[in-house]
């Protein structure tokens, strides 16, 4: 069972989509082509077998993936990300960034393919068509629906 917070914010609200154990992991295996139950099993080494199947489904219910049936007999189904999965990518590479300046260990680094040096997240306005600092950033309530 989930644990819920009630808080009015985006990073809570997030957490309670995406911020059990494993999940992350789960929709990241699946954007790297591991897209089946055994696949997923075979990738994540120590997830036991009933937490996987519960996180697929509650993947599906929060609409970040979707699951089709590849096989009848038994039945076997392939994971696909929604729209709203694949928009998770920038979070992850988020992660790896942040892991990258600041564990003891790091094992990934985001490059860019054309000239194979690192790559740092930058923040941009389309509307002033600028580039913008970290300071520069205030977080406003939305306007309610």
């Amino acid at each position: 069972m989930k644990n819920h917070y009630h808080l009015p914010c985006n990073i809570a609200q997030t957490l309670n989509i995406i911020g059990d154990k494993w999940t992350l992991l789960i929709l990241r295996q699946i954007t790297l082509g591991h897209t089946t139950y055994k696949a997923l099993q075979e990738n994540l080494e120590g997830i036991p077998s009933n937490l996987l199947a519960s996180r697929l489904r509650s993947l599906e219910n929060d609409q970040l993936i979707i699951s089709a049936l590849y096989q009848t007999h038994p039945p076997r189904y392939h994971y696909m990300l929604t729209q709203s999965g694949i928009d998770l990518g920038d979070v992850f590479n988020s992660i790896i960034l942040w892991g990258a300046k600041n564990l003891d260990k790091c094992y990934k680094e985001l490059i860019h393919t054309a000239c194979d040096h690192k790559i740092e997240l930058h923040y941009y306005c389309p509307y002033c068509n600028t580039v913008i600092d970290r300071e520069d950033i205030s977080v406003k309530r939305a306007p309610s629906p």
